[in-house]
């Protein structure tokens, strides 16, 4: 932590976090983190190029809104009419299948030339109760290495197998000031749950994100996915992601692992595992995962 933060988490109620990635992942994140943070900060990566996000990037040559709309949601006043019905998908005519969310956030884009003046708009509109930036100031498109060659989007890294490098076109895109800021400014950092190499790994090796990860005193936490999560098409190996991110130039304080991971592997990691499992078994709980990731924060104070 900062000297600032340092003095703001004094007091347990006041702890600062930023939790990066994309999809269902990070949107489950964010319902945990509102139950015991002061402030929130997301930060989304910019790398979806399928469904309703992928239609209205190659359309309308904007940043794909669908994983910004999931956070507005996760965010969202409980009360907010909007915020209630972000998600809401239209079922008929030519905007079939699109979320009320998506068109807003697409509509204020194209109407502003400001992807994230649209995104802290939609935000003010739903009452968020913390702060939402896109990863990068422009749309990228997500390269890796893989045992099948180069693979090129987020749809066919997802299905490839073998993924050892993740890299970006444009290289090294710009990201907004106040990602840097909150990352510098944060007590905690909490990477995933979600898509490994295309949501988490996607927003956290950005180069600019990794120096500023590099630099900052928060914990920083990565959270396990689940095994049979639909947001991990293979077996979880915890370890393996472990190696992927230290290959990527990241370092982790804490990996939380859910009670019946495998975690026999990792010897070089601190690992804290607790029952997180929603009683499906395929997700992370939120109250459960809130209180992990208390836990985990206050145990290193």
């Amino acid at each position: 932590m900062t000297s600032s933060a340092r003095n703001k988490s004094t007091d347990i109620q006041s702890i600062a976090v930023v939790a990066l990635g994309g999809g269902h992942g990070l949107a489950r994140t964010l319902e945990a983190t509102r139950l015991y943070a002061s402030e929130i900060t997301a930060v989304v990566s910019l790398g979806d190029d399928g469904g309703s996000s992928g239609t209205l990037r190659e359309e309308y040559a904007v940043a794909p809104p669908g994983d910004i709309r999931r956070c507005l949601s996760a965010l969202a006043d409980h009360d907010s009419f909007l915020g209630q019905h972000l998600e809401h998908r239209v079922s008929d005519g030519s905007l079939d299948g699109h979320p009320v969310g998506n068109l807003l956030l697409a509509g204020l884009t194209l109407a502003a030339d400001d992807f994230e003046a649209a995104v802290a708009e939609v935000a003010d509109l739903v009452g968020a109760v913390g702060k939402i930036f896109p990863a990068t100031k422009v749309p990228v498109t997500l390269v890796a290495e893989s045992d099948q060659g180069t693979v090129s989007s987020q749809v066919a890294i997802d299905e490839a197998e073998g993924i050892h490098e993740l890299r970006y076109l444009p290289p090294d895109p710009p990201v907004p000031s106040g990602v840097l800021n909150a990352i510098s400014e944060a007590d905690q950092v909490v990477l995933g749950p979600g898509s490994f190499f295309t949501s988490v790994l996607a927003s956290a090796s950005l180069p600019s994100v990794r120096r500023a990860l590099g630099a900052t005193e928060a914990q920083r936490v990565l959270v396990a996915n689940i095994s049979g999560s639909p947001d991990e098409r293979l077996p979880v190996d915890v370890s393996s992601h472990i190696d992927a991110m230290a290959e990527h130039g990241l370092k982790i304080d804490v990996v939380l692992a859910d009670s019946a991971q495998d975690v026999s592997q990792i010897t070089d990691t601190h690992v804290v595992q607790a029952d997180l499992a929603d009683r499906h078994g395929l997700s992370h709980d939120r109250d459960r995962l809130a209180q992990a990731l208390r836990q985990v924060y206050l145990s290193a104070r």
